[in-house]
């Protein structure tokens, strides 16, 4: 996909990345979670939010499609992808590929990462297995409530590709 285009996330994108990771959630993860955790999850994903969660230091890559913001990996302490989302119409396209991609070099890059984790939602935990991820617990709950499975990728240096 030659036109696709990654970057770093700024806090002016905030808003973008909002409307993008509410309406994938709403699609894909909500009708598997209690009313009261996808609430909680929405309100996570508020523009304010996501814009002081980048003031703190959590780095967001960002893949565009012209001027279409098409997919986000959100990454705390260069190692817990805790956003991972690419719009309902653009998937299957290699978009999440590329997009880990890019997180997991940039990860390295800064931080020298060799383990990944990451809390799966029921219907996403195929698409982290091949990212290369692994179950490393029975699914749960999380703090907030909502229905998740823990998983965890380790990497050697030949894996680390942009």
């Amino acid at each position: 996909m030659s036109d696709l285009h990654l970057r770093l996330g700024r806090p002016d994108d905030a808003p973008a990345i909002s409307l993008l990771a509410r309406r994938v959630a709403r699609r894909w993860i909500l009708p598997d979670q209690s009313h009261e955790a996808g609430q909680a999850l929405l309100a996570r994903l508020g523009t304010r939010v996501l814009r002081e969660r980048m003031r703190e230091g959590q780095r967001f890559h960002l893949a565009w499609l012209d001027e279409v913001l098409v997919g986000i990996a959100g990454m705390r302490d260069d190692s817990h992808l805790v956003q991972f989302f690419v719009g309902t119409r653009y998937q299957g396209r290699g978009i999440a590929t590329r997009l880990w991609r890019r997180a997991m070099a940039d990860a390295v890059r800064r931080a020298g990462t060799r383990r990944f984790t990451l809390n799966a939602t029921r219907l996403a935990v195929p698409v982290y297995e091949h990212l290369g991820f692994v179950a490393t617990g029975p699914e749960g709950f999380s703090p907030a409530g909502v229905r998740t499975t823990p998983m965890a990728l380790d990497i050697g240096a030949s894996r680390v590709q942009a």
